[in-house]
């Protein structure tokens, strides 16, 4: 964590062009990405990242779209920093910690391999690799949902059932895609067995669409008048 802080506040030191290259391929084949995850444990001996660069960057591109969404509606400085707050501080942060400490819980609670009666080094999984296992999900989340987003609120904020199906298979789509980047994380684990266990959310993606939409909500809608009014 000394290593992470220090890095955070010296930018020389970030590694901004791998730092995009894992995000474009997070969105495109998240896999070739986890790949590169296993050479990181050979030369750093350890799985999580030590470069802070990525959560620095999808903080900057939560505060552009933050703009780019108080702009559209209309909103103040102080609306502004509304959006801000929510975007970064509850959904990716605070959230990000929850289900970080319960997939990481989750992990070494019930998945690791009983290496009892062996000379196998016994291994765990680190919270600060749950937490960059959140990170790399949220990423396409965040494209899908925000920035996807954005460029068809002319449609998906009018009245309508069409339109609804449309939004609500839009963020059903994102969740799911957040489950399955999830999932390759804890999978790559050498020390983990039955990994499947993180899809299981998949099928609930499907539900919430079926329910969202039988009742007629418009999750974008319901969205943007939380978050703008």
């Amino acid at each position: 964590m000394p290593e992470y802080m220090r890095r955070a506040i010296n930018y020389p030191q970030m590694d901004v062009d791998y730092t995009v290259w894992q995000m474009v391929y997070l969105c495109l084949a998240p896999a070739k990405v986890y790949r590169t995850t296993k050479y990181h444990r050979q030369t750093k001996n350890q799985w999580a990242r030590d470069d802070p660069a990525f959560v620095a960057i999808i903080v900057l591109l939560m505060a552009v779209s933050s703009l780019a969404y108080s702009i559209a509606f209309h909103r103040n400085f102080f609306g502004f920093l509304k959006a801000v707050f929510f975007s970064v501080v509850i959904d990716f942060v605070l959230v990000g910690i929850i289900l970080s400490t319960i997939m990481w819980w989750v992990a070494n609670t019930y998945l690791r391999i009983d290496n009892t009666g062996t000379h196998a080094t016994e291994q765990s999984v680190e919270w600060m690799y749950s937490f960059d296992v959140h990170c790399n999900s949220y990423f396409p989340f965040f494209m899908i949902v925000n920035v996807g987003q954005y460029f068809l609120l002319p449609l998906f904020l009018r009245k309508g059932m069409l339109w609804a199906i449309f939004a609500n298979l839009l963020y059903c789509c994102a969740g799911a895609y957040y489950t399955f980047v999830a999932f390759l994380g804890y999978d790559i684990l050498p020390f983990l067995q039955h990994t499947t266990v993180f899809l299981y959310p998949i099928p609930a993606c499907g539900l919430f669409f079926i329910i969202t939409t039988a009742m007629r909500i418009n999750l974008c809608r319901a969205a943007m008048t939380f978050y703008f009014t």
